[in-house]
């Protein structure tokens, strides 16, 4: 029986969301609505169904243990995580995970469903009815986009005029046209026209087809993404293109690629609930909210405020008489912004990363595949660090050439290399690494190992680091 298989776009980075959503931990691995992020709803959305083959991942490189971790949480193997050294939009990335599909199916059993990792669908059950409605036009080459039904003049979302409905199918249209977003009076026509609906970004056909007309349309990306796939390493559960190559390809959407251009386009329209989650204002709208359309995340207390979306991760917020604002709460951000400027968010992320404020990049708290790290307090001389590694994890073999380190252990044991020696810290011990001594930290142990890390010298900076073996291959 022919499966679909899911491809899983995750390479976005969420600026409209920040300062929650940073470039090393954007918005799709966050869990905004309840008990599991954005990337683990959409891997699940198919996971139940008989229907599907296990998805297909990609993914930036620096997200790739990230996205491994999120799926090793809800139970979900998937068929690859492929990696992309630098993003150069959808077009190339479904074509890699088309090629991947073409290398590995049986014949005819190359149908992929292409969705966005940060999008919410509240009505699964219904989406999925107009997947398998899809199938009915997938043996004649047709590539298929999903039309949301609108419910209001959306000038943030690109539209789909639908056309004539396709001969012997019911509820599937050729696509007459794609617009840009509209000026607001614009989409209010259309609104009220009916035939026209959101550009959801989710997308259906055969790999197949998709390359035929990949290889029509856009030779060039065509033959890039061959060469980067063809000469992929592969590591696990990963496949690493080849950069060289992929590099070379044209940053364009599926949408102005192919889309646009090929004859057998079709749209389904479909009302399911969905949300593309692309702004505060619409993160605040899916959220419970109180009498007064207030939705207070974290430790806040309001008085006489109205239609405001507050969240605190950790700090205690107080709002009085404040009306239609977004407050985000961060240890090391506060952010305040009018609902109807939320879009704004994006222009404000842009001027601080010109800045090259850290901010962008990652939270006081950065995650990594061996556990985390959080800063505590620094200064030009020092800085403090609270270090939690997981149980059988390790970090790398490596030194530094500006600082030296004392490391604490607060929880759990640690297991230390340092030069030549090897030795086991307890609760409340500690070690000195000096500077440009080799040296590792290892948690061999079955809870989680805390400590606290005081650097000194002259420069602080992440990149001091120089690694001689890595379990985790960066």
């Amino acid at each position: 029986m022919k499966k679909i298989t899911p491809v899983i776009l995750s390479g976005g980075s969420g600026t409209r969301l920040w300062p929650v959503s940073r470039s090393l931990n954007p918005k799709q691995f966050l869990d905004f609505f309840g008990e599991h992020s954005l990337f683990q709803r959409t891997a699940l959305r198919t996971k139940n169904s008989d229907d599907f083959h296990d998805p297909i991942i990609i993914c930036n490189n620096e997200h790739r243990f990230m996205a491994a971790e999120e799926l090793q949480k809800i139970k979900i193997n998937p068929r690859a995580i492929i990696l992309e050294h630098v993003g150069k939009n959808t077009a190339p990335a479904i074509a890699v995970a088309a090629l991947e599909i073409i290398s590995n199916n049986k014949k005819n059993d190359d149908v992929i469903l292409v969705m966005p990792s940060d999008h919410i669908i509240r009505d699964e059950k219904k989406f999925i009815s107009h997947v398998k409605k899809a199938m009915e036009v997938m043996e004649d080459d047709y590539l298929v986009t999903f039309g949301i039904v609108p419910n209001k003049a959306e000038t943030g979302y690109g539209y789909i005029k639908q056309g004539e409905k396709l001969d012997g199918v019911e509820d599937i249209f050729a696509v007459e046209k794609f617009i840009e977003k509209p000026k607001k009076e614009l989409a209010e026509n259309f609104v009220k026209n009916g035939e026209y609906l959101w550009n959801s970004g989710i997308f259906m056909f055969r790999a197949s087809a998709y390359l035929e007309a990949l290889r029509k349309f856009q030779n060039e990306i065509f033959i890039n993404c061959c060469g980067s796939y063809g000469k992929a390493v592969r590591d696990l559960d990963f496949v690493r293109l080849f950069a060289e190559d992929f590099e070379k390809c044209q940053n364009i959407s599926v949408d102005y690629a192919i889309m646009e251009k090929a004859e057998k386009v079709a749209v389904i329209p479909i009302d399911v609930d969905w949300s593309d989650v692309g702004s505060w204002t619409s993160v605040a709208e899916l959220s419970p909210q109180d009498e007064n359309k207030n939705s207070l995340i974290g430790d806040v207390t309001a008085l006489k405020t109205k239609n405001c979306y507050i969240h605190s991760q950790n700090k205690l917020v107080g709002a009085i008489g404040v009306e239609g604002l977004i407050v985000i709460v961060l240890k090391d951000v506060v952010l305040i912004a009018n609902k109807n400027n939320a879009q704004d968010v994006k222009e404000l992320f842009e001027t601080l990363k010109k800045q090259k404020r850290e901010e962008c990049n990652s939270h006081a708290k950065v995650l990594r595949p061996w556990g985390s790290f959080e800063t505590i307090d620094v200064s030009d001389r020092f800085k403090v660090k609270r270090i939690t590694v997981k149980p059988k994890a390790s970090l790398s073999l490596q030194m530094h050439n500006h600082r030296s380190e004392h490391w604490v252990v607060v929880k759990g044991t640690a297991h230390v290399t340092c030069g030549s020696k090897e030795f086991t810290l307890t609760e409340d011990e500690s070690t000195y690494i000096p500077v440009g001594k080799k040296h590792r930290l290892e948690n061999q142990g079955q809870i989680p190992l805390e400590i606290i890390e005081v650097q000194t010298g002259g420069y602080l900076g992440e990149d001091d680091i120089i690694r001689f073996s890595d379990i985790y291959g960066r």
